[in-house]
């Protein structure tokens, strides 16, 4: 199976506010008012928390299909904690990212404890973004410089 490319573009409304277009969707993402932002999307951490819900969810249902045992409802809590001091630059502590996540799935199954020890192990083995996170992804981060004065 051909690789999966995903990308997309985002622009400054704010020092704390960027407009994401991701395929035909516009996200907004900023911080809340405590950190500098005008509150009006959620936070740049809460999107990476939100994402890990949204893929446990799509790998969830995709793996009980193929184990043939069916989920009739499914919700996700998820809780991460961060020092926000090496972001705002008050701190050089270790990292600037989660310490830790934490993810607790719901699932109304007739499924066994036994099935569902086994779908939880293979969802987690299978959700590219707890794959991404649980594991150091190679990133690269550049910039293109634009003088925005005619010279």
């Amino acid at each position: 199976m051909a690789n999966a490319k995903f990308q997309i573009k985002g622009v400054s409304e704010s020092p704390a506010r960027i407009k994401v277009k991701a395929r035909h969707f516009n996200i907004i993402v900023d911080e809340p008012q405590n950190l500098g932002g005008d509150d009006k999307g959620a936070s740049p951490v809460e999107y990476v928390l939100a994402a890990l819900a949204g893929c446990l969810n799509v790998v969830g249902f995709l793996v009980a299909k193929e184990m043939g045992f069916e989920i009739r409802s499914f919700e996700v809590d998820i809780e991460g904690e961060l020092n926000p001091a090496k972001f705002m630059g008050k701190s050089n502590e270790p990292r600037a990212g989660y310490e830790n996540i934490k993810a607790t799935m719901k699932v109304d199954t007739d499924a066994d404890e036994e099935t569902l020890g086994e779908w939880l192990r293979v969802v987690e083995e299978r959700c590219p973004v707890s794959d991404n996170l649980a594991n150091a992804t190679p990133l690269s981060i550049n910039y293109i410089s634009r003088s925005l004065s005619s010279e």
